[in-house]
């Protein structure tokens, strides 16, 4: 990282970038991971001073020490703003003259990461005019990395429009398609869980598992900015990236190295072994008012959000049924989960396992529940496993107990790196392992599209739920039917909330 290095955060006036963005920017800049010389240069319409950039972006900037704070004001000393229309050459070309009044300071010609932090509505002219005026020196063999946010389109039509766009304009190799789930700690260690033990090899698989789980919970709703979520709804929002990706690391295939290309190939095998989706294997959701006390909140169901249709059936809750269908997971249901203003805020993975066979325990007045690996996301990131033990004393009945890894306390003084930071170090580093793929983004959008295009149409019924409560009660059925065992009264999880 010995070359200078232009950064550029497009969409810089908007609450992405000032909410995450910059923050990002500036925890790399604290540990030492942006190179020496680095500028970064925010542009947007909007039509801002420096100072009033960082005014803006400084509430969301949070130093842990003084001597963080003094960090702090090294880092603003980076930044710079130019404003300019996205649909606009010469504003463009005004913003490459700004890159190079800096970058000319240097003998070395300058690397150029792109951050787009905007809508996808302006996506192609953005890109387009990257292309044009805002590349790096190809002469001097320097990098351009442009970084795009999900959404990545709709459906298979859309997404492949600007995939087929941002093909026409640069390499694989130059574009990052972020999602952030796969920076999170503990979806990185799946990875070393799955084929850095050899106790899981031979268990991984359906003579094994019942079920798989991988849920997303949120505790609250859309809070006044729902029309930006109507557009998209839960599944577009979670399901089929965050969700789906997670599905991926935990069913593929041990790749043959760390390679991006081998880590993203296996991820593609599973997703075409995913033949699709069914409406009858589906439950949706939409919150309504619940009027739970000291929440004022909860008073407001999702049609009572103001930029939010009267008649929307956008859903706020899916919960839906994956099979992978291969040697390894032939006939293993995947139950995936996701819903806003729900009973707790957690993202997890549960592997549960089939019932123990002949059980000879029954007679002493216990039950064997089945063993369950159980991988916390969020919040406190953990790994746990539920197993059998003998109870305490002269009594020999089974009881439910937990070999438990908690970050926190396992690693009190290991600093937990955010998701994004993650992911912008790996684009400085040239590492795209942790990256969308364009036709792993084929793939998901194929076993999706069908889905959502009946949703749109109004041809999947949707259920009311109470805001705080699990959601509907048909999502919970859903998960038994397909064999996943929730023994109520059984072991909880100390360091969490029951569930």
């Amino acid at each position: 990282m010995d070359s200078p290095l232009t950064i550029v955060v497009f969409g810089a006036s908007g609450d992405l970038a000032a909410k995450k963005t910059y923050p990002t920017l500036f925890s790399l800049f604290v540990h030492n991971f942006l190179p020496q010389h680095t500028q970064i240069v925010g542009y947007a319409r909007s039509k801002l001073s420096k100072d009033e950039l960082i005014k803006k972006i400084t509430p969301y900037i949070k130093p842990k020490n003084e001597a963080e704070k003094e960090t702090m004001k090294k880092f603003f000393e980076l930044l710079s703003y130019v404003a300019g229309a996205y649909d606009d050459g010469a504003a463009f070309k005004n913003l490459n003259d700004e890159l190079v009044k800096w970058e000319d300071n240097f003998e070395s010609a300058a690397n150029r990461m792109h951050y787009l932090a905007l809508p996808p509505s302006v996506f192609q002219p953005v890109t387009t005019h990257i292309k044009a005026e805002v590349m790096a020196s190809e002469e001097s063999q320097k990098w351009t990395r442009v970084i795009i946010e999900k959404p990545f389109g709709k459906d298979s039509v859309s997404s492949a429009v600007l995939s087929n766009h941002l093909a026409s304009l640069f390499t694989e190799e130059q574009i990052y398609r972020i999602d952030h789930y796969l920076g999170k700690e503990m979806v990185q260690n799946l990875l070393i869980m799955r084929f850095a033990n050899a106790m899981f090899q031979p268990i991984w698989n359906r003579n094994y598992i019942e079920c798989v789980r991988v849920t997303f919970k949120e505790p609250f709703g859309t809070q006044g900015r729902g029309g930006y979520f109507d557009e998209f709804g839960i599944i577009r929002d979670i399901l089929q990236n965050h969700l789906l990706q997670v599905l991926c690391i935990v069913a593929m295939e041990k790749p043959a190295s760390l390679d991006a290309d081998d880590l993203r190939n296996e991820k593609v095998k599973v997703l075409k072994a995913i033949k699709g989706l069914s409406m009858d294997d589906t439950v949706l959701g939409q919150y309504v008012a619940s009027n739970i006390p000291n929440d004022e909140d909860s008073k407001l169901g999702y049609l009572d959000d103001k930029t939010v249709p009267d008649d929307s059936k956008t859903p706020t809750y899916a919960s839906t049924v994956l099979y992978v269908e291969n040697e390894r997971w032939d006939g293993v249901p995947f139950i995936m989960k996701a819903g806003k203003a729900l009973d707790e805020r957690k993202a997890d993975i549960r592997i549960q396992f089939k019932d123990a066979p002949g059980d000879i325990f029954s007679a002493l007045g216990g039950e064997v529940h089945r063993n369950e690996l159980v991988i916390r996301l969020q919040p406190d990131e953990a790994v746990y496993m539920k197993l059998n033990i003998k109870s305490p004393g002269l009594r020999s009945r089974p009881l439910q107990a937990e070999l438990d890894v908690t970050y926190k306390d396992r690693f009190e003084d290991e600093r937990l790196p955010d998701a994004y930071e993650r992911l912008l170090l790996d684009v400085i580093r040239g590492q795209q392992g942790h990256f969308v793929r364009s036709d792993e983004l084929a793939e998901a959008w194929r076993i999706f599209t069908p889905l959502l295009h009946d949703i749109d149409a109004g041809l999947v019924e949707s259920h009311d739920y109470a805001y705080g409560s699990r959601g509907p009660s048909l999502g919970d059925d859903l998960a038994k039917k397909f064999g996943y065992k929730y023994h109520k009264g059984a072991y909880i999880y100390s360091k969490q909330p029951p569930q």
